[in-house]
């Protein structure tokens, strides 16, 4: 079926509870392993491209992987564009049929960021996509993008309020506590500032750095409105640990094929694995059918 916008599947997961998976595809295979993933499941998911896989592989290719993959699917499957600063980027992805995109403009003062959140946005209506928008500083690093313990700071509630009433976006990402990458510590969430960001706000809210989160993390925080979570870390080391596992245990077959096939085999465990754990399996007929 054709790819289905944000806006259409996270309100459905707010109001019944669960979060949508949102992964990073970066080449075919690994996008081949989301969609199977969540067709077995009926599930809606996410495939988010990093900047650097777009830039690798160009827009055409990763829009033309994934609207195939979505084609022989009757699940709701949405291509986002992950952490973006480049607005040439997002104009491609606008030309080439993304479903939505995030423009990253945390690093930037409170009205710097609103401005250049609002010129994406304005953009991505005239096409008919949705918006992620980031507020406040996420510690760690994603896409090349750094940012330094010291430098992170937690979304303010009012300037939340703020930034959500100035904008149209289809998902909120501000700084709770989490961090991208693997965690070196218990981090510290703020339980209490997501749910009061989603009561006064309304809007659905993205969970960033999921990988290495406690269960009881997920579940406390998609019970308090982030209806998208974000794993990058993991499927990564998936993507690496598939191939070497497989030529470690097979040291002697050279055929590309098999190799392929195991990478496949460790992604797809992954991707259902965290599906299931976030409550997305049966709903992508329930958001079909609203």
């Amino acid at each position: 079926m054709p790819l289905t916008g944000m806006k259409q599947i996270l309100p459905h997961a707010v109001a019944g509870g669960y979060g949508v998976a949102a992964f990073n595809p970066v080449d075919y295979n690994s996008a081949k392993a989301m969609v199977d993933a969540a067709a077995a499941l009926d599930a809606p998911v996410i495939l988010q491209t990093s900047v650097k896989t777009v830039k690798y592989w160009g827009h055409a290719a990763c829009a033309g992987w994934i609207k195939e993959l979505a084609a022989d699917t009757s699940v709701p499957i949405s291509l986002h564009l992950d952490h973006c600063q480049d607005l040439d980027v997002i104009r491609g992805c606008i030309d080439h049929g993304w479903t939505d995109v995030m423009i990253d403009a945390s690093a930037l003062p409170f009205e710097e960021n609103l401005a250049m959140s609002r010129e994406v946005v304005t953009m991505a209506a005239a096409a008919g996509m949705g918006v992620e928008a980031e507020l406040g500083r996420i510690v760690g690093v994603e896409d090349d993008i750094f940012v330094d313990a010291r430098d992170a700071h937690l979304t303010e509630v009012d300037e939340a309020v703020r930034f959500c009433r100035d904008l149209d976006l289809a998902v909120f990402a501000p700084a709770i506590g989490t961090a991208h990458g693997y965690y070196s510590g218990e981090p510290n969430v703020a339980f209490d500032r997501i749910e009061e960001i989603h009561r006064r706000t309304g809007k659905p809210l993205a969970l960033h750095g999921g990988t290495g989160l406690a269960n009881d993390v997920f579940a406390k925080s998609i019970a308090r409105g982030c209806a998208k979570i974000n794993i990058s870390t993991q499927l990564k080391h998936a993507f690496i640990d598939g191939f070497a596992a497989y030529h470690r245990d097979n040291p002697d077959d050279y055929e590309p094929l098999r190799v392929i096939e195991a990478q496949y085999e460790a992604l797809l465990a992954v991707f259902m694995d965290r599906i299931e754990q976030f409550g997305g399996g049966g709903q992508g007929s329930l958001i079909l059918a609203a």
